[in-house]
């Protein structure tokens, strides 16, 4: 049902053709659980380590510095005996801090995939339902509920899914709702239509939200969103969706790779062909191909060189800590700051 938080009750009841005190019968629930599913969250599918591990290189700098990696291993097999343990230890120190970086990025997936999770921490077991032929409120598991459904709450419940309310059975109806919308005390709820199409989540009094908890109070309500249809669903969507877009930051960050390995790769073959004459000096025995290897070598240290490979790490450093300070400042105040600083 859209905007029923605009609708009076008896509009809402026609909408689903329920009574108060009758509720749904099982012919019209079967069909609304067809149409709609269980009222419940999808379940999201966890991505294996390894596989979040492989995702951490699908930018272009950290492919750089692997095809890097690699060459240098390459190359270091061509040193002579006493300069071959050197040589390698070039090659592992990038793959040491590919890896490190990788690890980094790994935690950071798998706390936003912990915060999908939580949401449905917050889901109820049961619910009270008004049903035909149940002979008035019984108590059913949440996840069989469907829109329509006439639902009773009170003092101590959690709301098992997007509820309009129809009657209040106190003198008032309190609701905990701080996890949607964060608001510190619990918040008077009535049965009136909100005639404002635009009302955020804290303006919709007459609407109690799936996952929040009755304070004080009891009252009934038909169920008008279940699932991923409830307000706390569509964050867990946005969760998700939020996974597989990138972000501005991280499109910026994309260009930036591009051009600047579009840069170094540039600067790399000028070095490497301005020291073509060089190839043959006494240095190198007088071996053009040592030559060669010798200059590919450092045009590959300076490629190596100039890619940021902790650039993400660092700019995730950096902006928790800008968002923390900005906190300390806001919970010190102006005054108190000036007071330190003096």
């Amino acid at each position: 049902m859209e905007l029923p938080h605009t609708k009076s009750v008896e509009e809402v009841l026609d909408h689903f053709s329920v009574k108060e005190t009758e509720g749904l019968s099982p012919d019209e629930v079967a069909r609304q659980r067809q149409k709609f599913g269980p009222n419940e969250l999808p379940a999201e599918d966890k991505k294996s380590v390894f596989k979040l591990f492989l995702e951490q290189f699908n930018d272009l700098l950290p492919q750089i510095l692997l095809a890097a990696a690699f060459i240098s291993f390459v190359l270091a097999w061509f040193e002579d005996a006493e300069g071959m343990t050197t040589a390698f230890v070039e090659p592992f120190v990038i793959l040491l801090i590919l890896v490190a970086n990788a690890a980094v990025g790994v935690w950071q997936e798998q706390s936003a995939e912990s915060a999908i999770e939580a949401l449905k921490e917050y889901e109820p077991e049961m619910a009270k339902v008004v049903r035909q032929g149940n002979g008035g409120v019984t108590s059913i598991r949440a996840r069989e509920l469907v829109p329509g459904d006439v639902v009773e709450v009170s003092v101590g419940d959690k709301i098992p899914g997007d509820v309009r309310l129809i009657k209040i059975c106190s003198t008032t109806l309190k609701v905990d709702q701080s996890i949607l919308t964060g608001e510190s005390v619990s918040i008077i709820k009535h049965t009136d239509a909100i005639p404002d199409e635009k009302a955020v989540n804290q303006d919709k009094k007459n609407i109690l939200f799936s996952g929040t908890n009755v304070a004080s109070g009891k009252a009934r309500g038909v169920v008008v969103g279940t699932g991923t249809l409830t307000e706390i669903g569509k964050i867990r969507d946005t969760l998700v969706n939020n996974e597989e877009e990138r972000t501005p930051l991280q499109q910026k960050l994309d260009e930036f790779g591009e051009q600047l390995s579009k840069a170094i790769s540039v600067i790399c073959i000028i070095v490497w062909v301005i020291n073509i004459n060089h190839f043959s000096d006494p240095v190198h025995g007088g071996s053009w191909f040592k030559g060669a290897i010798y200059y590919f070598k450092i045009a590959v240290a300076l490629a190596v060189a100039a890619i940021p490979e902790g650039l993400p790490a660092v700019i995730t450093t950096c902006l928790a800590l800008g968002e923390l300070t900005r906190f300390t400042r806001m919970k010190i105040g102006p005054s108190n700051e000036r007071f330190n600083s003096n």
